[in-house]
């Protein structure tokens, strides 16, 4: 399944919300070296119930606006 996300780094909470179809999610890590990204998948996973080698960023990878999927388990 692929979803389309907008990140908030640098976020006072860790949180997804979804809204329109679009999911949003803030984190609270610095998008530096990639720990914002890091730090979505683990919400991701999370949220799915699924592992976090399951998910992967298709697009966006230094962006806000993403596109992840999340592998069939």
């Amino acid at each position: 399944m692929k979803l389309q996300v907008k990140v908030f780094p640098k976020a006072s909470r860790q949180e997804l919300i979804e809204k329109d179809g679009v999911l949003k999610a803030y984190v609270t890590a610095a998008p530096d070296k990639g720990k914002a990204n890091k730090a979505l998948i683990k919400l991701i996973a999370e949220r799915y119930k699924v592992a976090k080698s399951r998910v992967v960023i298709v697009t966006g990878e230094t962006s806000r606006n993403k596109i992840v999927e999340v592998l069939d388990r």
